[in-house]
């Protein structure tokens, strides 16, 4: 009896299983079809050294119609296994082989990559599975994994197009995510995403996007999502609820975007018979371009506002800048050539709108209305900060000094400062500046004189052992002080009592911060006419509610050498004040603003 029950369990399981697969039937272009080219897969194995220690299996498929010269679109897929197997339900071979033939997209390199594993040192010791690790990660750790690893090694053998609207990426659970990620991330390199049952949830923090892509500036993204009713629902969040939410975020930011939803659980039997239209609706319209769409008008109160008129315009490559140099850094506390962040670039403006920078060089540099771009002054002593004060002269933070510039670049010193890093000039005189020490920094004033002062002045200190101070500015009617922090995601808030003195301190505004570090980079700001603060950070220029929270992040150029940075200082400038004046290391950008800089 034992026996019957059990048989008759497991022929209603699979009865069961057999009915769910029907209600999402395979359609004929997942089945091989007579007279349509087919094309090749070929297995390879990668060992890492983005992900040190793993090894990987990798299946490259090659589509019967891709000739060497001509270069090929690419689509990476994670869990190469179960996508690249004829019998599953992906069956990518199959779909590739009948979509490229019927010319629904276009001809196509697969690349399909199982997770990493570090194998246990001897037998019968544990392996590292590091698939969780690789594709629940926010960062663009995978993205490079694909860039400086498994791309350059496909491309030796095929010719690959580099261009990111040929590239696409797709994967199904923690894969999903993973695709989302690495166009997130890299919009500069891949453009289309498909995510079957994604984990947007606390698994690694993925539940944070809805979030982060309501406040971000719309990249260059087209993504498919699809997930059924059915699906996880533990310790990590809700499967079916995170991906409404993403869809609904998308959708809210202006992407193009299109959600399937169905009643299954967490497989693939919806994903695998809905796979042939995705892809289909993934390259539409191909090879038109993907554009990003533009932010929420300004002033809406329930969509948030646009910040912004224009893309970034480059300045500097149009000028004969000097030779780069490798600027002033403060190493974070994870130590490394990697975790570098750079200090605040020197960035001020003059009351007729001329932008001033320094770009960590021996010169500082004038940019004019029209993006005209001069030597202002040739013996700065490696500038950093740089704040224009009342009486139109330019104060700069330099090696040891804090030294001011005539309209004609007549160099004085001011004070004597080590190791300043940025500095902010108020309507009485005073100059507040950041300073940076080895056992940490502070903020510190210099009261209002008449005169240039040449001797080393007593520090008001504000925050004894602040790990590493970055920007400094006031508020527009000067009563608050904002101070950046590199190692922290807090900006500091003061008031500024009649002495030039500072109390009630808080770490106010919580900037967004990246993935794999709580140090948001935060360096230089500015202020608008309203009153919002904007602060340049590792994610891009975070922009500040009343209330202390980011409600909007500008995207870091995508034109800006990846090599420099992120964006490090920012003022409003141009004839109506309306540019918002971006540097990164020696490269300088622009773009139009719906508002314009505090007075």
């Amino acid at each position: 009896m034992k026996k019957m029950f059990l048989l008759a369990s497991l022929v209603v399981a699979l009865a069961g299983l057999v009915g769910a697969a029907e209600d999402y039937p395979l359609g004929p272009d997942s089945q091989r079809q007579p007279g349509v080219p087919q094309g090749q897969v070929t297995k390879y194995t990668w060992s890492s050294k983005v992900y040190p220690g793993t090894v990987r299996d990798y299946w490259v498929y090659v589509p019967a119609q891709y000739t060497p010269d001509r270069p090929a679109c690419v689509m990476v897929f994670e869990d190469g296994r179960s996508y690249v197997s004829e019998e599953g339900r992906a069956r990518i071979p199959i779909v590739f082989d009948n979509l490229i033939a019927k010319k629904d997209m276009p001809v196509t390199i697969a690349i399909l990559i199982d997770p990493g594993v570090m194998k246990g040192p001897s037998p019968g010791q544990v392996d590292r599975l590091n698939r969780s690790f690789e594709y629940d990660n926010l960062s663009d750790r995978y993205a490079r994994f694909l860039l400086e690893e498994i791309l350059p090694e496909v491309a030796q053998h095929y010719n690959l197009s580099t261009n990111p609207n040929d590239r696409a990426i797709s994967g199904g659970s923690s894969g999903g995510i993973c695709s989302f990620t690495v166009a997130w991330t890299h919009p500069e390199a891949f453009r289309r995403v498909m995510s079957f049952i994604g984990s947007y949830t606390d698994l690694r923090g993925g539940d944070i996007y809805p979030a982060l892509i309501r406040k971000t500036e719309p990249k260059p993204i087209r993504v498919f999502l699809q997930d059924g009713d059915h699906d996880l629902n533990n310790f990590a969040g809700s499967w079916w609820l995170a991906n409404q939410a993403m869809a609904s975020a998308l959708t809210f930011a202006g992407y193009d975007v299109k959600f399937v939803s169905g009643h299954k659980d967490h497989d693939m039997i919806q994903g695998g018979s809905i796979l042939p239209d995705a892809l289909r609706w993934l390259w539409r319209d191909y090879p038109q371009p993907i554009t990003k769409a533009r932010m929420r008008p300004l002033g809406d109160a329930k969509t948030g506002f646009r910040a912004f008129d224009g893309d970034w315009e480059e300045l500097s490559d149009a000028h004969n800048l000097p030779p780069r140099s490798l600027g002033a850094t403060i190493l974070s506390h994870a130590g490394g050539a990697a975790s570098q962040l750079k200090t605040p670039s020197g960035i001020a403006v003059d009351r007729d709108g001329n932008v001033f920078f320094s770009a960590f060089g021996k010169a500082i540099y004038r940019i004019d209305g029209s993006g005209h771009i001069t030597t202002f002054a040739e013996d700065a002593d490696v500038a950093k900060g740089l704040a224009m004060g009342p009486d139109g002269l330019l104060y700069v933070c330099e090696d040891n000094d804090i030294a001011s510039y005539t309209a004609d670049g007549k160099k004085s010193i001011r004070a004597q400062v080590d190791g300043c890093l940025d500095l902010a000039a108020t309507v009485s005189g005073g100059i507040y500046f950041t300073q940076h020490h080895d056992d940490g920094g502070r903020v510190g004033y210099i009261p209002p004189t008449g005169s240039e002062i040449r001797r080393p002045l007593d520090l008001l200190p504000v925050r004894e052992g602040a790990v590493a101070p970055g920007g400094i500015r006031t508020s527009p009617d000067q009563s608050i002080l904002y101070a950046s922090q590199l190692w922290e995601k807090w900006v500091w808030s003061y008031r500024i009592l009649g002495d030039g003195g500072l109390a009630d301190g808080e770490p106010f505004f919580r900037m967004e911060t990246p993935d794999e570090s709580s140090e948001s980079g935060a360096s230089g700001m500015t202020v608008d006419s309203q009153g919002v603060l904007y602060v340049a950070t590792r994610l891009g220029i975070q922009i500040c509610n009343a209330q202390g929270g980011v409600s909007q992040i500008i995207n870091r150029p995508e034109q800006a050498d990846p090599s420099l940075g992120p964006i490090s200082g920012i003022a409003f400038g141009g004839p109506d004040h309306q540019y918002l004046y971006a540097v990164i290391g020696d490269q300088v950008f622009r773009r139009r603003l719906v508002r314009q800089s505090a007075p």
